[in-house]
């Protein structure tokens, strides 16, 4: 029969192998919630949020008072309750408003699926820099949040990630500006498509000429293709 038992009656990383158990009593993880040393760390109290033998209310509370990083480690965590992770995502939409630009900038490259919204409406090329970084961002779900109103620093993040090169990117960027212009206070010159135009090969070029409707874009194509 196991025995759940808590620091200091059991040495702390025998406490975090029981931690990670799938099964520990609800009393237990309840006690362990509320011993002095664990409320002072918050990645101590993540894995208790998370864990699916947690009781809701025990789940809420914690999940209340941890930190962003810890929440958001919990949101991509696969093993954490599907409660968990949904209430990270509340909170986590809740406190975003109230991070400084360095916290939004590390935040950017961790933040769940549901924000990604959010955060790539920031105009700062370091946010958006540091998002274009984020391992789980695949290219079909950049493609769509890359829309008009699109800002040059949008573009500028762009320019210098590793994203640069790809055709689609590309494409949908010349898209976007050219969205972006009819637009009042867009802040964009036609010019800042001429570099994305460059990166087109002979059939997108075409292609992408054929979908344009704005004349100056359209002849930054006729003078890289023979027309």
């Amino acid at each position: 029969m196991m025995i759940w038992q808590l620091p200091p009656d059991i040495p702390w990383p025998q406490f975090l192998k029981l931690l990670r158990r799938p099964n520990p009593p609800r009393e237990w993880l309840e006690a362990a919630a509320d011993i002095p040393d664990v409320r002072k760390k918050p990645m101590l109290l993540r894995w208790i949020a998370q864990h699916r033998s947690s009781s809701s209310h025990l789940r809420v509370s914690l999940i209340s008072r941890l930190p962003w990083r810890a929440l958001a480690e919990i949101t991509w965590d696969p093993i954490a309750h599907p409660q968990a992770r949904a209430q990270s995502v509340e909170r986590l939409q809740l406190l975003w408003a109230g991070l400084a630009i360095g916290e939004r900038r590390t935040f950017a490259g961790l933040a769940p699926r549901q924000m990604w919204p959010l955060v790539w409406k920031i105009k700062d090329s370091r946010v958006i820099s540091a998002f274009l970084r984020h391992p789980k961002l695949s290219l079909e779900m950049l493609i769509s949040l890359i829309q008009a109103p699109i800002s040059a620093t949008h573009i500028e993040a762009l320019q210098t990630s590793h994203l640069k090169d790809i055709i689609p990117i590309a494409r949908q960027i010349i898209f976007a500006i050219e969205k972006s212009l009819l637009l009042p206070d867009h802040g964009l010159v036609p010019s800042m498509a001429a570099q994305w135009i460059r990166k087109l090969d002979a059939e997108y070029s075409q292609i992408t000429y054929s979908e344009l409707k704005n004349p100056l874009l359209r002849g930054m194509i006729e003078k890289t293709m023979n027309f």
